[in-house]
């Protein structure tokens, strides 16, 4: 008898489905909440100077007209592959459908080694002081292992590590309130922009690292095979978790603001730290260090996540090679796609520079997000047999008009550090090509329930 099981909109998967509702508002929240608030203030506040919030919000908002067409593609379609699964339905050529897919797993293992070396910074270094990509490799390793044990395991732990890092925000907020109620810290830093600034230039070259913090959205697109009854369960998951990121944010970026000077505050690399011990509230350090090691650190397991399922539904669709479809016989988690994509983000986190790292993240999630937005509007005359969400028709068109305008803000150098990306991405679909047939599984390799 297969294993295979079959959701209420007759979609057939390998995959366990584990993930009920609370459950996947917790995994979009912890990978929103741990990709980058953590270590990015500092280089956002080199941008905006004090005006944190602004840059926060307006990414918010660029996030959510994304968001509403993910809404309405992942219910239509709910299989692993996300972007990519898209894209092939709405232009009906592999090799566009490849590229929006590779765009999408480059970012996702991109974005790994950025939060990887973000581990590896001050935070850690309050514990024991090793070199940052050495604390990197290894823990993507500890990352690696997690992932592999099981879809359920790995959410299991994502619930405990987001309701830690929440609580690590909700203390920065609290702890610069209690600072201003006693006369401390200086409100007016929430309006000041660096010297000699465009304000709107500011807020906008803002926007694009602070869009980081918000990205990880679309990886709750490449578990929804694992998702039980996803076209009720997704959307409210989806927004509810953004909103709720995007409010923590804005007041994080205020309290930064208040408690610490810009010239300050953009020296660190562990920002949210420094906010900390400014405020005089007593908190010990390493309660701290240890809260956003723990925040960070989900934000690459939820990553990584993604980034082996994406890879799975590739190559599943002929796309990767088809190795990388192969899963553990009683685990049921594609444990080849896991090694693969963990290996190659051991290697980015030989670049050492978190800034580049996460703009080259936006930069090819851009990319995915402009066809995401297109795919909604293409895809409206397909109909399927179930009900799903649907978008306004104006929000995927003011997407489209987002990520051109985020596009064309992108650095030469980020521009050539994405290109190497895709043109190795390139190589390997031409190898597909030449091997291309169904993944077969090996009778030891079939899937079967998986065991608690």
């Amino acid at each position: 008898m297969s294993s295979d099981t079959i959701d209420t909109a007759g979609t057939q998967t390998k995959l366990a489905r584990k993930i009920t509702g609370p459950l996947l508002f917790l995994f979009i929240l912890g990978d929103v909440l741990g990709a980058g608030i953590y270590a990015l203030m500092g280089e956002l506040s080199a941008q905006v100077g004090g005006v944190l919030w602004a840059p926060l919000a307006v990414a918010l908002l660029l996030a959510l007209l994304t968001a509403g067409s993910y809404a309405e593609l992942v219910t239509k379609y709910p299989r692993a592959g996300g972007a990519a699964v898209f894209a092939e339905r709405a232009f009906g050529k592999p090799i566009v459908s490849f590229l929006v897919g590779f765009s999408m797993l480059a970012a996702g293992v991109t974005s790994a080694a950025g939060l990887a070396l973000a581990f590896g910074g001050d935070y850690l270094a309050t514990f024991i002081d090793v070199p940052a990509v050495l604390a990197a490799v290894v823990f993507l390793l500890l990352v690696a292992c997690l992932n592999a044990r099981g879809i359920s395991e790995s959410l299991k732990s994502n619930v405990v590590m987001t309701v830690i890092e929440l609580s690590g925000l909700v203390l920065v907020i609290a702890v610069v309130a209690l600072m201003v109620g006693g006369g401390n810290g200086d409100v007016g830093r929430a309006g000041e922009f660096p010297d000699a600034t465009s304000p709107g230039l500011a807020i906008l070259g803002g926007a694009i690292l602070a869009y980081y913090s918000f990205v990880g959205f679309e990886t709750s697109a490449n578990v929804i095979e694992e998702v039980k009854d996803p076209s009720r369960v997704y959307p409210r998951a989806l927004f509810g978790a953004l909103i709720t990121a995007g409010l923590v944010y804005v007041l994080v970026g205020l309290a930064s603001a208040i408690a610490l000077p810009s010239e300050e505050l953009s020296q660190s690399t562990g920002p949210l730290l420094d906010v900390v011990k400014a405020s005089g509230a007593g908190v010990p350090e390493w309660l701290f260090s240890l809260i956003a090691l723990v925040a960070v650190a989900n934000g690459a397991l939820l990553t990584m996540i993604m980034s082996s399922r994406l890879a799975f539904g590739m190559a599943e669709q002929g796309l990767l090679p088809s190795a990388l479809a192969r899963v553990l016989p009683n685990r049921r988690t594609p444990w080849v796609a896991i090694v693969a994509t963990t290996v190659v983000a051991m290697l980015l986190t030989l670049i050492g520079d978190l800034s580049t790292l996460a703009e080259t993240v936006v930069l090819l999630l851009l990319v995915v997000f402009l066809s995401a937005n297109v795919s909604v509007l293409v895809l409206r005359r397909d109909r399927v047999a179930h009900d799903h969400f649907r978008v306004w028709t104006f929000v995927p068109v003011l997407g489209i008009g987002s990520c051109v305008l985020l596009l064309t803000q992108q650095s030469a150098t980020v521009w050539l550090l994405a290109a190497a990306l895709l043109a190795a991405g390139v190589a390997l679909y031409f190898v597909a090509r030449k091997f291309a047939g169904r993944p077969e599984q090996d009778a030891t390799e079939t899937a079967r329930p998986d065991r608690p």
